[in-house]
């Protein structure tokens, strides 16, 4: 009997050395670095393009990367995630050195889509447009280089990011947050005459499921629609003034969803904040996302009104 106590006493203590030795390995190896492909691509900046690509950066990139004092992309601090670590947003205008002013149309491109950069750091935190249309992708490009105020070349400088230890151990483990593939064939233009399927693509595009599934670890990026609690809210994020808040949840239960919403309900939340009845409206980190149209907005509640129900009581803490 003693020998077999030492025995799995030694088994221990090697498992528990194993155990320390990767952590040890994850921790000073952070994030995994990744091969950038070189993607052939020119961009024809029109006008249309231009004018698409600014309501697309003000949906998709400007909260994140606009800081208020400068009036430009040069990115900022995010609170939100506080469990992923200290996260900057970095600078994305048009200087050379300190921006995205020397990339080509085929890196921003890559970046977009899969999160990668030219040198191969893969940013795990940024939303990756793997659905979105080549359209869409070529319109925020064609922003980017557009004369905008936003996107004219500035010299901030964000600190670097720190990556917490579980974004290092789900990055390497390659559990979540893993770098998305870019696309082997064209993506079209969403069927805006199926406004269920044109309320996921802005759905997925914008990144509701995201916040508004279950808990962060528990997302699918390959089937969304398999992440725990999908719209069913209840994942914690953090407000700038440091509290916690639940993300609601958007399926159609009429009891803790919002099943009882009509159309106008629904536009007035996601445009401007305002909640029905009187109940809380919408609070940070939730942006308002004023640019939608009434059109877009009804497109996604017609999806939101596709999915299952789920019956998740969310606590409004304040």
């Amino acid at each position: 009997m003693k020998k077999v106590l030492r025995y799995l006493l030694y088994t221990l203590v090697a498992v528990v050395a194993l155990v320390s030795l990767a952590a040890a390995f994850i921790a000073v190896r952070g994030v995994p670095t990744e091969k950038a492909q070189h993607i052939h691509l020119t961009v024809e900046p029109t006008p249309v393009r231009i004018a698409r690509g600014e309501k697309l950066a003000s949906l998709l990139c400007k909260s994140c990367h606009l800081d208020p004092n400068t009036g430009r992309f040069t990115g900022k601090r995010l609170e939100d995630v506080p469990q992923f670590g200290t996260i900057y947003a970095r600078n994305i205008t048009q200087h050379p050195e300190f921006g995205i002013g020397k990339w080509t149309d085929g890196e921003l491109a890559y970046l977009l889509r899969t999160g990668i950069k030219p040198d191969g750091t893969h940013l795990p935190l940024m939303p990756k447009l793997k659905e979105s249309s080549d359209e869409d992708v070529y319109s925020i490009i064609a922003f980017l280089r557009s004369e905008h105020p936003w996107v004219q070349a500035d010299n901030t400088r964000q600190p670097k990011t720190e990556y917490s230890f579980l974004t290092k151990f789900l990055t390497n483990a390659g559990i979540l947050m893993k770098p998305v593939p870019y696309p082997t064939q064209p993506i079209p233009e969403p069927d805006t005459t199926n406004k269920a399927a044109w309320g996921r693509y802005m759905a997925l595009q914008l990144d509701c499921w995201v916040c508004h599934s279950k808990d962060f670890l528990k997302l699918d990026p390959d089937t969304p629609e398999k992440s725990l609690g999908y719209f069913g809210g209840g994942n914690v994020l953090q407000t700038p003034e440091g509290k916690e808040i639940l993300s609601r949840n958007l399926t159609m239960d009429n009891e803790t969803g919002i099943g009882k919403w009509t159309e106008d309900d629904f536009i007035k939340a996601v445009r401007f904040g305002q909640a029905p009845d009187g109940a809380p409206g919408l609070r940070d980190p939730m942006p308002k996302f004023s640019n939608l149209s009434d059109a877009e907005a009804r497109a996604i509640l017609a999806y939101l009104r596709s999915i299952p129900k789920i019956r998740n009581r969310v606590e409004r803490k304040f």
